[in-house]
């Protein structure tokens, strides 16, 4: 009988094994960091995923917050901005922004450090700061054309974008759109990419290689980020102050469906799971994910992680969400099968954006 519970007890033990190694190895199957860009604090956290710790803080600059990584892994961009953090501005009864004439909550040069505006690059290998890239004023987000030899920027104090050709550093186009320019998102195919602008809901269409606008359209209720689906059919679109998801015929760059949130929530970042068959959409200051169908449009869920969620990222696998937290200064790590938060790692001030790199 002795012998019988000997054996029990390693049965428990080698299946309690198997779950914990089952658990990290899904978890290590990416080969992945997270790399948390931080708005207050001026620099950029690394977070291993496995082991839902913070492994290296690299400083990078004043106010960083777009970030992306990139396509061979190797180097990971950040937007930083020499322009002091503003308030948000109050909301009318329709959810619009009330702005002073001739301003908006992010455009007052008043102690505005431009020397410190640029895209940060970090080495990944060595976790370590190498320069900056001048992308012209204020650059908020941006993206990489589908050959990785040019960068879209969204320069929100300027109301303007730029391309940049990276071989050479040179501005190659400043396209005019509306105030405060932010999201920037590269089309599938490449051949164009979408900026929007938060003051009055309007989404430029913008060629990728001539730097014309082929289309704008307003979603209204302060848009702050798009994502397209991998064959490029549609686009989602939030709009934080309407509590709204905005399905976007991205072929004619057509708003077709207008989805309401639930109560309360303001939607920041949205992003598609690699299978393209559900969408997740941060809900800011309701502190929650929102999970919708992808073809219907329908709110299937909502997962409660930290404090005003902003940016948020999927690992490769689609397994696990990131979400940087803003104030509450962490990093939620979210179970997609199950659809719950399993951990949060801390970050530094204000994490703002996030995603995800392959380890070298």
């Amino acid at each position: 009988m002795k012998f019988n519970r000997n054996v029990f007890a390693i049965r428990r033990l080698l299946v309690a094994g198997m779950f914990c190694w089952s658990f990290t190895h899904s978890l290590q199957a990416g080969g992945y960091q997270v790399y948390v860009s931080n708005e207050k604090s001026g620099d950029v956290t690394v977070i291993d995923p496995v082991e839902l710790k913070a492994v290296a803080t690299i400083p990078v600059g004043k106010r960083p917050r777009g970030i992306r990584v990139s396509a061979d892994g190797r180097t990971v961009f950040v937007a930083v901005s020499g322009t002091p953090i503003a308030a948000p501005p109050a909301l009318d009864a329709n959810g619009n922004p009330i702005l002073k004439k001739g301003a908006d909550d992010d455009d007052d040069d008043k102690g505005a450090d431009k020397a410190a505006d640029g895209i940060a690059l970090v080495d990944v290998a060595r976790q370590k700061f190498i320069r900056k890239l001048s992308v012209g004023s204020d650059p908020e987000q941006f993206a990489f054309s589908s050959d990785g030899e040019r960068l879209f920027v969204s320069n929100e104090d300027v109301s303007a974008a730029s391309i940049i050709r990276l071989s050479t550093g040179k501005v190659e186009h400043l396209i005019k759109v509306h105030k405060e320019p932010e999201g920037v998102t590269t089309s599938p195919d490449g051949k164009f990419f979408y900026v929007t602008c938060e003051s009055d809901g309007e989404i430029f269409a913008i060629d990728a290689q001539s730097g014309a606008v082929l289309a704008h359209f307003n979603v209204g209720g302060r848009p702050r980020s798009a994502e397209f689906l991998s064959d490029g059919t549609r686009a989602f679109i939030p709009s934080e102050s309407a509590g709204q998801l905005h399905i976007i015929d991205s072929v004619r760059h057509e708003k077709i469906k207008t989805i309401a949130l639930p109560k309360g929530f303001r939607p920041m970042c949205v992003k598609v799971a690699p299978d393209g068959k559900k969408v997740y959409v941060s809900a800011g200051r309701a502190g929650s994910v929102v999970v919708l169908d992808a073809t219907s449009g329908d709110v299937l869920n909502t997962i409660k992680v930290g404090a005003r969620p902003w940016g948020i990222a999927i690992s490769p696998d689609g397994k696990f969400l990131f979400s940087a937290n803003g104030t509450s200064d962490d990093i939620s790590v979210v179970d997609l099968v199950t659809e719950k938060e399993i951990g949060r790692v801390k970050a530094g001030e204000r994490p703002w954006g996030v995603t995800v790199v392959p380890i070298p």
